[in-house]
């Protein structure tokens, strides 16, 4: 099991060379195939189109199930309720343990309206409401996470969504107590059992049973992913996520075995996933490559983390901790291990990542799961302009312009002198039209 990890690569910051390898090795082209784009096309098509119907043609040609009507895909909430009683004690508290937690950290994100009135009695403001309706994605079958639900429909539930719609593969019947678990905890409104492109279809458009939503939220596989970019505009989507990615950077004062499982934790996810270390000790990198070797073969998907350490992992020697900082700012990584003795002060010299895990204690998988940040968090370098998912993207805010007739005088004339120099007469002469003659 140790042959492909042979080929990890070890980097060296000094190197001439070493921003074009890097740039290359973080690089990743997130389009689908042509293959991928003609299926979703015409899935999206077809349930746009027909609705119902569709949606049940595809579900029984891909997901294997027996259906004749869109009831059989909905799940009563006493089915959810039940999967809930059927874990064992020790899963349904960890279960409400992690939710409280989530739930109590995105009830500080809440926005709220506010308004201000100027002298001339003129009122400005914002109004903040919450959307409507929301789908959120969940995958089904093999990779089912109940994390997911959590992280997305909590922050949901917070910003005061009217409803909120569930959609999860069931393949071959198969069906994730946990997930429908953390339905029920969470108080997703509705949930039906059909997946991939034609659930998208189904939320986006809307079909003679299901609502059309406003936004759809949560991952899914690269035919959800490409439904989710071609539907964008029709609804609100929260992103077009690429493959999971830890940043560690160390002085080489933490555990060489904490830090090789951390890179696994990232890796294990697929072979597309990205792990990469920034130190400043050699010969810590060295203890970490043979804790790496060690510990690999013990790990069930060890094949997995093995791939993808050897095409998109890498070892990195760095000079300072300023210089590990600057090529973090350059990488912009979903998720950043500060693995430091004094990890606090180097926060304020991080200017872009999805989130930021201070000192050796503070393992990424706990933000997975339970320390109550938001887990869905921007990839591909995206951190330079984007933000974790949270209560903000279930709001939208609304102008509120209150003008006063004092304060038409004034801004009229302004908003008529700007306006006839964009040569727009009729803009001008409506604010003219309010000033006293």
């Amino acid at each position: 099991m140790n042959a492909p990890l042979a080929t990890l690569r070890r980097l060296d910051a000094r190197d001439p060379e070493f921003l074009s390898v890097l740039d290359a090795l973080l690089a990743f082209e997130s389009g689908a195939d042509a293959r991928i784009d003609a299926a979703v096309s015409e899935i999206l098509q077809g349930v746009k189109t027909v609705g119902d119907a569709a949606v049940i043609e595809y579900t029984r040609r891909f997901d294997q199930l027996d259906v004749h009507a869109m009831a059989e895909l909905e799940l009563p909430r006493h089915e959810l309720k039940s999967a809930l009683d059927s874990l064992s004690v020790e899963q349904r508290e960890a279960l409400r343990i992690a939710a409280d937690r989530v739930r109590l950290y995105h009830e500080r994100q809440k926005a709220d309206s506010w308004s201000y009135t100027e002298a001339d009695g003129t009122r400005l403001g914002q109004k903040v409401t919450a959307l409507d309706r929301v789908g959120l994605y969940v995958p089904g079958g093999r990779a089912s996470y109940p994390s997911s639900v959590l992280m997305n429909a909590i922050p949901a539930k917070v910003a005061g969504v009217g409803e909120l719609i569930m959609v999860v593969p069931t393949p071959n019947g198969e069906r994730n107590s946990l997930v429908l678990a953390a339905a029920a905890i969470t108080g997703v409104d509705r949930v039906f059992t059909i997946g991939g492109a034609q659930a998208v279809g189904a939320l986006a458009y809307g079909t003679q049973t299901i609502p059309q939503v406003d936004k759809i939220v949560g991952p899914g596989n690269a035919y959800v992913a490409e439904a989710k970019r071609r539907v964008f505009g029709v609804v609100g989507i929260d992103m077009i996520a690429g493959p999971s990615e830890v940043l560690i950077i160390s002085d080489g004062s933490g555990n060489p075995d904490w830090v090789a499982m951390d890179l696994f934790a990232q890796a294990e996810h697929d072979e597309l996933a990205q792990s990469i270390l920034l130190c400043t000790d050699r010969d810590f990198i060295d203890a970490v490559a043979t804790s790496i070797d060690r510990l690999l073969p013990q790990m069930p998907r060890r094949a997995t983390i093995a791939t993808s350490l050897a095409n998109r992992g890498a070892l990195i020697h760095v000079e300072s901790l300023e210089q590990a900082c600057a090529i973090a700012n350059r990488i912009a990584p979903e998720h950043l291990e500060l693995a430091l003795d004094d990890a606090g002060q180097w926060i304020d010299h991080i200017r872009h990542a999805g989130a930021i895990f201070v000192g050796h204690w503070s393992v990424e998988a706990l933000g997975d799961y339970c320390a109550g940040p938001n887990h869905v968090l921007p990839t591909m370098r995206s951190a330079r302009f984007s933000s974790p998912l949270g209560v903000y993207d279930f709001q939208k805010r609304t102008s509120i312009i209150e003008i006063s007739e004092a304060g038409a005088q004034t801004l009229g004339k302004i908003a008529s002198l700007l306006a006839h120099g964009e040569g727009l007469q009729a803009h001008a002469r409506s604010a003219e039209m309010r000033i006293r003659r």
